[in-house]
């Protein structure tokens, strides 16, 4: 966030308030919102609304200004349903047993974008093998919802989109298409970005000019060498943190090295940078 913020800044700069618009997706159709809003008995929304509001404070505190937009996958499941509609209408993608799944094999050049090899993209992909698959690198774009999920209904039965599509319509209706930069985290470049672009040009929206411009990709945030995540336990929260150092300090430990390269951060970084 620290990182496109600084571009988001730089940016506004450069060319003026008026000339940029930064579009943060807010994808709420997830297994982890809906298993919490289960357990509270409250809609999506409400768990959306609580934790959304915590992740906008905290990153005020690192000096971040608020995205343009902030789109929701809830909120635009009419287009979401719609680009899947014109992916099968196009050949570019396939139903099969309540599922919806991307043809990979529609799309000349998947894998262009992140460089792999297809029999590498399907091993790191940890895809999931199902006999109604035309190709076993084919994702999935609609599914059935399982018991206490959320349903949605669509020309090919009840269920719920699959995370790669949320994203393409979300920046579709909020940006337009091509973008002028795509950013994220390396670990976004497979298989969510290639997934993502694969939709986006077979949706109709190829006209020679391609899906995005620039793709720019933050590298890993890493504690004591290890990368930061959920399922290791080492994340840090900036709720925490600004009982250590102000927001500003944790802003430049965040900003030391080059935005692509993995940056460790330790108590001993953020004493430095206070």
């Amino acid at each position: 966030v620290v990182v496109f913020d600084l571009l988001f800044r730089l940016l506004h700069h450069t060319y003026g308030a008026d000339a940029v618009i930064y579009s943060a997706n807010v994808t709420d159709v997830d297994d982890k919102i809906n298993k919490k809003a289960a357990e509270e008995g409250v809609p999506i929304s409400t768990i959306t609304e609580r934790y959304l509001a915590v992740y906008n404070e905290d990153m005020a505190m690192l000096g971040a200004l608020r995205p343009t937009h902030q789109p929701r996958a809830t909120q635009t499941m009419d287009a979401i349903i719609d680009m899947i509609g014109r992916l099968v209408r196009s050949n570019a993608a396939y139903a099969a047993e309540g599922h919806v799944l991307f043809n990979t094999q529609a799309y000349s050049e998947y894998g262009k974008l992140s460089g792999h090899p297809m029999e590498d993209m399907i091993a790191g992909a940890r895809v999931d093998v199902a006999p109604y698959k035309q190709h076993p690198a084919d994702f999935v774009l609609w599914k059935p919802s399982k018991e206490n999920e959320p349903v949605w209904e669509s020309p090919w039965g009840p269920g719920r989109p699959g995370w790669h599509i949320e994203c393409s319509a979300m920046i579709e209706q909020s940006l337009g298409l091509p973008i002028d930069i795509h950013g994220g985290g390396i670990d976004l470049l497979f298989p969510h970005h290639e997934n993502e672009m694969a939709q986006g040009v077979c949706a109709g929206h190829d006209h020679g000019q391609g899906y995005a411009n620039y793709w720019m990709h933050n590298g890993f945030l890493n504690m004591a060498a290890e990368k930061m995540s959920k399922s290791l336990g080492n994340v840090a929260l900036v709720h925490d943190l600004i009982s250590q150092a102000p927001g500003e300090a944790l802003r430049w430990a965040l900003l030391v090295g080059h935005y692509r390269a993995p940056l460790d951060f330790s108590n001993e970084a953020l004493k430095a940078a206070e």
